[in-house]
């Protein structure tokens, strides 16, 4: 018997969170799928890692969108309905923000007040709990804060419409008044009408971190969804680590039928007059199908893996050139030897800021390697008490610099260049704390650029895909969706992909991969040129 079939309605390369999104959808929809994914395990950087026997996680986000099991957000429902079983874990609260130039330490929970429960179509104002919260610290901002927090729901929701429905002009006037008028604008210049505190906006504007944009250029629209996402639902883990939840959705994945293959990379996508008819592994596998979703970024697709080269088109090297990329990630994991609150952590996330905060200074100071003065700091066992042996304390620290800040360094000088950005990322965490962490080191683990690409493939160590502008994020690529499609039966999914980066992000963008190809499933069977 053959190990692979003579063709498949589809091939995803990739068995992260996207690709399995993707084959979810695919399977859900009757087809045969293929899963190639080139590391053992499944889920990407959605893992865990093991040392001296302990687990420790080895990524920095919680899961949004989910909301509580009774009242879903779009991906607790999606996973439910894909029969993937996760035990979620509430996250304590939003962020605490510390800035001591600034006078700002200020923790933020999730939430507004009960009102019954949410639909996507409910447009009634909220209060929410983190606008009582800065009023306490600030007096005067509260109503101005839950004017911009349910602009950002509004915005939010119909972004979440987009999703699936494609509308008229008129309709998007009629229907979604706040994107339309909002769409065009950076977060810094939408959050200026706002009648708030220079102290009250920096607050509010902790996480641009996780979108690696500064707010004077990051678009409204992003703001808004990542703003909703977080202190609508709140924020989840899974209790069996990241590994766990990526477990738990390849074992729905091979339920509904789809082969997943490990240790699989893919060498070559096969395209003959413009459209895609199967791929080749670096083993030298021929494997056919006229539909491929790619978790490989455009940039190592079209330079290197479309055969034969000639079949990508110019426009396709025009849209990479126009196209910047976003973040990669430096982190320090730690298993330490005591209980958190004997290390003064008393928060599971926190942001905190050398210098007067300054979102534009932080992204400059991301170009280059060290001197960062914004870190962000997490401590799971806050959210998940048993994620490490009773009486210590999972801690990592992160700088999501840009790739170019790495570019310099040579083999040389890598492990020393960690040691030294470790060591430098752990002292300023000690002085806030007022602990000398290095004394409490149980295992220690560093995450570079280099580490992402070595494991997942990922170009130039890229975690957040392509920046989000004015001219390119989620409005300007739904607009241009179709514009994007170079190759007939090419789709992408992961986090360089229509919505961003993110682990609901990346399985929204594995849903929206899967609706494309059944898209151009349908459009070549009109057209009689389905193989």
């Amino acid at each position: 018997m053959a190990f692979y079939k003579d063709r498949y309605d589809a091939i995803v390369i990739g068995g992260a969170l996207a690709g399995m999104s993707c084959a979810l959808s695919l399977a859900k929809a009757g087809k045969s799928v293929l899963i190639l994914e080139r590391h053992n395990l499944p889920g990407g950087i959605a893992t865990s890692f093991v040392r001296s026997g302990k687990e420790m996680e080895a990524t920095l986000h919680e899961m949004m969108s989910l909301g509580p099991k009774d009242d879903p957000l779009y991906i607790r429902d999606y996973l439910e309905k894909m029969n993937v079983a996760i035990d979620w874990l509430r996250v304590p609260e939003a962020y605490e923000l510390t800035s001591p130039k600034d006078g700002i330490d200020i923790v933020l929970h999730a939430g507004y007040k009960d009102q019954g429960k949410l639909h996507y179509d409910d447009k009634q104002d909220l209060e929410f709990i983190a606008a009582n919260e800065i009023e306490k610290a600030y007096p005067g901002n509260r109503d101005e804060v839950n004017r911009l927090l349910n602009l950002c729901r509004k915005v939010y929701l119909s972004t979440l419409y987009l999703n699936d429905h494609t509308l008229s002009k008129l309709q998007m006037l009629k229907d979604h008044e706040e994107l339309v008028k909002t769409a065009g604008y950076s977060t810094k210049e939408v959050m200026d009408t706002f009648a708030l505190k220079k102290e009250v906006k920096d607050i509010l504007s902790a996480y641009w971190v996780y979108v690696g944009q500064p707010i004077s250029s990051l678009p409204f629209t992003i703001y808004s969804f990542l703003m909703a996402d977080y202190f609508l639902g709140g924020s989840y883990v899974a209790r069996g680590f990241s590994h766990g939840m990526s477990v738990a959705m390849a074992k729905a994945c091979e339920k509904a039928g789809v082969q997943f293959e490990y240790c699989q990379e893919v060498e070559k996508i096969l395209v003959e007059k413009g459209h895609v008819k199967g791929v080749r592994t670096k083993r030298g596998y021929t494997i056919y199908s006229d539909y491929v979703a790619s978790a490989p970024y455009p940039n190592k697709v079209f330079s290197t893996m479309i055969e034969p080269k000639s079949e990508v088109p110019e426009r396709a090297y025009q849209s990479l050139n126009a196209r910047k990329m976003s973040v990669t990630c430096f982190s320090v994991v730690m298993l330490l030897d005591q209980k958190p609150e004997d290390l003064n952590i008393h928060s599971y996330s926190v942001f905190s800021s050398e210098i007067p905060f300054d979102t534009d200074k932080f992204w400059e100071e991301g170009k280059h390697l060290g001197g960062w003065s914004y870190l962000s700091t997490i401590c799971l066992n806050l959210a998940n008490p048993q994620c490490t042996p009773e009486g210590m304390t999972s801690l990592s620290i992160t700088v999501l610099p840009l790739p170019e800040a790495f570019f310099s360094v040579k083999a040389d000088d890598y492990y020393s260049m960690k040691r030294r950005l470790a060591k430098e990322m752990i002292d300023k965490v000690s002085a806030r704390l007022g602990i000398n962490l290095l004394d409490h080191i149980v295992e220690i683990e560093m995450e570079s650029p280099m580490t992402m690409s070595r494991y997942t493939g990922d170009y130039n160590g890229g975690v957040y895909g392509y920046q989000h502008s004015m001219d390119d994020s989620v409005v300007a690529r739904l607009a241009q969706i179709k514009d994007d499609i170079y190759i007939q039966g090419l789709a992408w999914c992961a986090s360089h992909a229509l919505t961003g980066n993110g682990m609901a992000c990346n399985i929204n963008n594995g849903r929206i991969a899967a609706r494309t190809l059944l898209t151009m499933m349908e459009e070549d069977e009109k057209k009689g040129e389905r193989r």
